[in-house]
């Protein structure tokens, strides 16, 4: 009798790894309604049609679990959590590689952003497997733009902001356009929005819509600084602990989400501004000269030194590109 309780004990014990093995924990740090958190969404039910349950993906957002974008490649890695989907200009310092999306003035539109994203695909998925990670699929943002208390009329009134910026790149664009510029993740903008330390935040309207930010920030300004992505990716030994066939399936499912991301996204502009409006936002969709001017020359060296240091891999990627 012991040998069989012994057995059974076992037996439910093996039942229970096996199902915490098909469970994917897959944070993102933006909401649910933001293009990343339907990303994630998407996948969770893309894999689920595939699958029925035998992996199951658990979306969480508003970085809920503690983890920003920037934690969560060395979080995946080590099994803290198995998925992620990370915003690339904050992964800039775990890979050059994955910052390219985030570089100032490189793409002019969507359809821009995803030509490089498909000729740069190789590339990032080499620069996350050096880190233990399988590359899933890619998430579009709407281009960037600057929401600011006041109109921005001029260099003068960037230079007046105290503003949020995404990423090193972007931090180091608004200093040398002579604003005050803090590198911070989105999760932690709203309390500094209130106390009035920030007076300005670089995001699209997509992510600012999801978190609000009319309600401090009335006036937003189309600077088209960036058509960023959003990296959705997974540990290769959770990966790689799956039955072929489920890979493949997994496989299927970040290819299907993709697809439906790069498919939304040309809408999501238009549908963003008419919520910003409806919110009392101001919209300037053309930048003044002498600010659009002011922006391209503080991003030039910026540009050149993530080319220097992206060596002959990542410069031929822009070259590629760009021919």
């Amino acid at each position: 009798m012991r040998l069989i309780a012994s057995l059974i004990a076992a037996l439910f014990l093996s039942i229970g790894i096996t199902r915490a093995q098909t469970v994917w924990r897959m944070p993102t740090e933006y909401p649910a309604s933001a293009m990343p958190g339907e990303g994630v969404a998407v996948f969770a039910a893309e894999v689920r049609k595939r699958l029925e349950g035998r992996l199951s993906i658990q979306p969480s957002y508003n970085a809920e679990m503690g983890f920003r974008s920037a934690d969560m490649p060395a979080a995946v890695a080590a099994g803290r959590i198995e998925a992620a989907d990370a915003f690339g200009g904050s992964l800039g310092q775990a890979s050059v590689a994955l910052a390219l999306p985030s570089l100032p003035f490189l793409t002019a539109s969507v359809d821009e952003a995803k030509r490089q994203a498909g000729i740069a695909r190789p590339y990032y998925e080499k620069a996350l497997d050096r880190m233990g990670l399988k590359l899933l699929y890619v998430t579009p943002w709407p281009p960037s733009g600057i929401w600011s208390r006041n109109a921005l009329a001029g260099p003068a009134d960037v230079r007046a902001l105290s503003i949020r910026t995404y990423d090193a790149t972007s931090t180091e664009v608004l200093t040398r356009a002579g604003a005050r510029a803090q590198n911070l993740s989105f999760a932690d903008v709203m309390p500094k929005l209130q106390d009035g330390s920030v007076t300005a935040v670089l995001s699209s309207g997509d992510g600012g819509a999801g978190r609000r930010l009319w309600t401090h920030l009335p006036h937003f300004t189309a600077v088209s600084y960036a058509v960023p992505l959003s990296f959705a990716f997974v540990g290769k030994a959770a990966f790689n602990a799956l039955p072929p066939e489920q890979r493949a399936a997994v496989e299927e499912a970040a290819q299907a989400t993709e697809a439906r991301q790069w498919q939304v996204i040309g809408g999501r502009l238009q549908q963003n501004y008419s919520t910003m409006r409806a919110n009392g936002v101001i919209i300037a969709a053309t930048i003044p000269e002498g600010m659009a001017h002011q922006l391209r020359i503080a991003a030039k060296p910026v540009v050149e030194a993530w080319m220097a240091a992206a060596g002959d891999e990542g410069r031929k990627v822009v070259e590629e590109f760009q021919r």
